[in-house]
Parts: structure tokens; C-alpha cells; sequence
């Protein structure tokens, strides 16, 4: 009986050794972002429509942000922000704070805790 034909070896193929399972994606500063609202905007106990009115946008609209799945322009951010009491300054760090609390355990496991990039605004 004959071997089956072995085709040429493709990288991260069959043939070759099992490949490292791939890091959890980051998620994405929208969905952050739309978490973050979501949350204050509970904390305050009012609905969609009583943010979104004060926002000056639809509740759809805000729903979607909320879910992650529209990316405000800065100038809605602001006005969801100042809607919900706080500020641009205030929700953009916040948001920053968990993306990079989220990333810290996975960048730590592969290079020392002070190797752990900071980004900065300019």
C-alpha cells in the first residue's frame, strides 16, 4: 500500500507544527466607549430616551452606541458626556483606564510589568 501524496508544506498549514493560539483580541474603544455609557447612564437610573433627549440624538441611535456598534464623532461623545454629568476629558479616561486594565495581564505575561507601553496624549 502506498503513502498518500503529501502536498508542500504551507505555513500555519497542516504540516507543519500546531501554531500558538492566538492572544483574545483587544476589544474595540466603540464597544468600550458604548459600555461605559451604558453603565453611567444606569448608575443615574434613566432610559434611552431621557439621555438621548438631553443629548440632542435619537434613542435608536444611542442603543447602538451603547451596544457598540455605531462610532460616535467626537462631538456626540461630548454631548453624551456632558448628558450623562461628566466630561470629554472624564469619559475618554475612563475608557482608556479599562482598555488598558483589560491589556495589562496579557502584555505582562510576555515582558515585565515596567516594559508595559503607556500611550499619551499630545
Amino acid at each position: 500500500m502506498t503513502e498518500p501524496r503529501r502536498l508542500h508544506a504551507i505555513p500555519g498549514g497542516r504540516d507543519e507544527s500546531p501554531r500558538r493560539q492566538p492572544e483574545q483580541p483587544e476589544p474595540l474603544w466603540r464597544e468600550l466607549l458604548g459600555g461605559r455609557l451604558r453603565a453611567l447612564r444606569r448608575e443615574q437610573r434613566e432610559t434611552l430616551a431621557e439621555t438621548a433627549e438631553r443629548a440632542g440624538i435619537s434613542p435608536q441611535y444611542l442603543s447602538e452606541v451603547e451596544r457598540g456598534r455605531k462610532e460616535p464623532s467626537s462631538e456626540m461623545i461630548a454631548a453624551l458626556a456632558g448628558a450623562l454629568g461628566t466630561s470629554l476629558g472624564g469619559l475618554t479616561g475612563q475608557v482608556a483606564e479599562e482598555l488598558r486594565t483589560l491589556r495589562l495581564p496579557a502584555a505582562t505575561h510576555h515582558r515585565g510589568a515596567s516594559q508595559v507601553p503607556m500611550l499619551r496624549a499630545a
